[in-house]
């Protein structure tokens, strides 16, 4: 199971046309062709300037509410189609000029529509929680939405007048600027320079290939890209510290100007998340670092060190064991690895696998990586660049976590509530990959592959419970040190985050001053307070996968009614039907017991 793309799968990557339809995404189920879209994006965009005619009336009656609430469904299933078909035809293909173009304008027509249904929210508030419920009454109809009307009614204290909604509205664009400047920093001027071999190969150095490297058995290249990298962040560090000190003081005027306490407060609110369940997390983390300096310890007698850097603790313990895996192959794992979800979770797998849900393979100028997408109202779809290592067949049993999760939430709800949050995006995508892990251990052919597998899951936990709590509790400090000193400065940046490193890390690994730049290149900190959503999902996860590999009474059923809520209910009361309740610090401390479970193991 090689890293990167296996030989076979690099050979002759083909162009899109030359793709077998076997193995291509059935874009069809949703438009039967480019002209059926271009017909409904016609459509779009007359009923659009249609619905702006509906402003001012929704307090009429409960007939004109009822009739701007389902056109308003109407028109945004319309958008989302349009805009999902136009982008997956141009990730087949992004060297595409006509679906390109056809992206783009979808794009744009997208943000016509949203200006258009813009004056929803704010007149559902002007109508009132009282007469809301005279209507409610009067209208037996409109129970379909009360749960929509009541999430509306739960903000009205940190809307402001139309007036200032405005200027707030009309000042987006320059607040989004910190996020701008760093992206174009760090996607195009920043120059890394290269690395070189034991062959005196000079490599490029890139955002891309550092992870790689830092895989790499060759420690004198870790080294190399660890330290180079790091000091050209260095080298910008009042720049950077500068752009990401206005992002913070974005994130805290609009706090300050919608009434909330603080910018945490702000970003949780949406989701009805408590703030306690955020300082919950880090308080769990913080009682299980001893497991991780266990771990730690144990990587730097497994490497052989007698010093452990922090360009040693991304290296695979033991080599990746020679195997490539056939797409045909990797669904028979998949399928058979997930078959403790039972019967109907199998035939809905079967169907993904058969019925054109999937695009499989790499082809010229195909979108990188891999994500599930669609519409309410056809099949998910899932985007894959497989190349027959290990990687592949855990994106494949991840990718279809999701399209499935979609799958039910669809079937069980109306269009108003079939998304789900982000809170809870990540628990069937991670819980299918550690049910798949189990199993892949269960039936390691040697010590040696049951070994790398163990490695494989704790690295999981390392990257995402561990790590990205870390990141959550740098990010609370920082807009914390913001909110009362008035201030940051590179150098308070950079030792703050320092420290968190030694006290993540612990006694057994040197942490290298240059680890102390690496705030500076989290994209995700531009969006304030979202990585922590990555600790808590997979925390979850964890949860609900010991739950049915310990056979728990009804714990199918329960999953299922979770995986069918969508935005029924909140992400914290959608969870509790799985018996996880994540306003308790219980989850993340059970899931970093299996943690510690299997650094014994090890």
């Amino acid at each position: 199971m090689k890293e990167g793309r296996n030989s076979i799968y690099m050979q002759n990557i083909k162009k899109r046309e030359e793709a077998d339809p076997k193995y291509c995404w059935r874009m069809e189920d949703m438009f039967p062709d480019d002209k059926a879209w271009e017909q409904t994006f016609e459509k779009m965009k007359a009923k659009a300037e249609a619905f702006r005619a509906k402003k001012g009336t929704m307090a009429q009656s409960p007939q004109a509410l009822w009739e701007v609430l389902t056109a308003q469904d109407e028109l945004q299933l319309m958008m989302e189609r349009v805009v999902v078909y136009a982008s997956q035809r141009y990730h087949q293909d992004m060297g595409n000029r006509h679906y390109q173009e056809m992206s783009g304008r979808a794009q744009a027509a997208s943000a016509q529509v949203s200006d258009a249904m813009s004056f929803v929210s704010p007149e559902i508030l002007a109508v009132g929680k009282e007469k809301l419920e005279t209507f409610l009454r009067q209208m037996p109809e409109l129970e379909k939405y009360r749960r929509l009307l009541e999430e509306e009614l739960r903000f009205r204290d940190h809307v402001l007048s139309p007036e200032l909604e405005t200027v707030l509205a009309k000042a987006q664009e320059m607040a989004d600027s910190p996020q701008q400047i760093f992206m174009a920093f760090n996607n195009a001027d920043i120059q890394f320079g290269t690395v070189t071999d034991a062959e005196g190969n000079e490599l490029p150095l890139t955002a891309s290939s550092y992870s790689v490297f830092m895989e790499n058995r060759d420690r004198n290249i870790r080294e190399q890209a660890f330290r180079k990298l790091y000091r050209e962040y260095e080298s910008h560090k009042n720049m950077l510290a500068a752009t990401f000190s206005a992002n913070l003081r974005q994130a805290q005027f609009y706090a300050g100007m919608r009434k909330y306490s603080s910018s945490l407060e702000a970003a949780l609110d949406p989701g009805n998340i408590p703030v306690s369940v955020y300082d919950n997390l880090i308080a769990a983390v913080h009682e299980k670092l001893p497991a991780m300096y266990e771990y730690m310890k144990l990587r730097k007698k497994l490497l052989n060190l007698e010093e452990l850097h922090l360009y040693d603790v991304y290296v695979p313990l033991v080599e990746r064991p020679e195997q490539e895996i056939p797409f045909e192959e990797a669904k028979k794992i998949v399928k058979e690895g997930l078959a403790v979800l039972g019967e109907d979770y199998a035939a809905l797998l079967e169907k993904g696998f058969t019925e054109g849900w999937i695009d499989v393979y790499e082809n010229q100028g195909k979108r990188s990586g891999a994500y599930s997408w669609g519409a309410y109202g056809t099949h998910p779809y899932v985007l894959l660049n497989y190349s027959g290592n290990l990687n592949s067949v855990f994106t494949l049993a991840h990718e279809m976590g999701h399209a499935i999760h979609s799958y039910y939430s669809d079937a069980a709800q109306p269009y108003t509530y079939a998304g789900y949050r982000i809170f809870v995006a990540e628990v069937a995508s991670t819980c299918n990959e550690a049910l798949l892990i189990h199993y892949l251990m269960e039936h390691a052919k040697d010590e040696k592959e049951k070994t790398y597998l163990i490695n494989y899951f704790l690295d999981q936990f390392k990257s995402t419970l561990y790590r990205q709590t870390m990141f959550a509790e740098f990010e609370k400090m920082a807009h914390e040190e913001l909110a009362q000193k008035g201030s940051l400065s590179a150098e308070g940046l950079c030792e703050m985050y320092y420290e968190l490193n030694r006290k993540y890390f612990g006694p057994d690994v040197y942490v290298d001053r240059e680890i102390a730049m690496e705030w500076s290149r989290i994209p995700h900190f531009y969006t304030p307070f979202y990585v922590y959503q990555y600790a808590t999902g997979f925390s979850a996860a964890i949860a609900i996968s010991r739950k049915i590999l310990n056979g728990e009474p009804g714990i199918l059923e329960k999953y299922k009614k979770f995986l069918s809520g969508g935005c029924s209910k909140d992400p914290i009361d959608l969870l509790k039907i799985c018996g996880v309740d994540m306003t308790s610090p219980e989850p993340v401390a059970s899931a970093l017991e299996v943690f510690e479970e299997y650094v014994r193991e090890l």
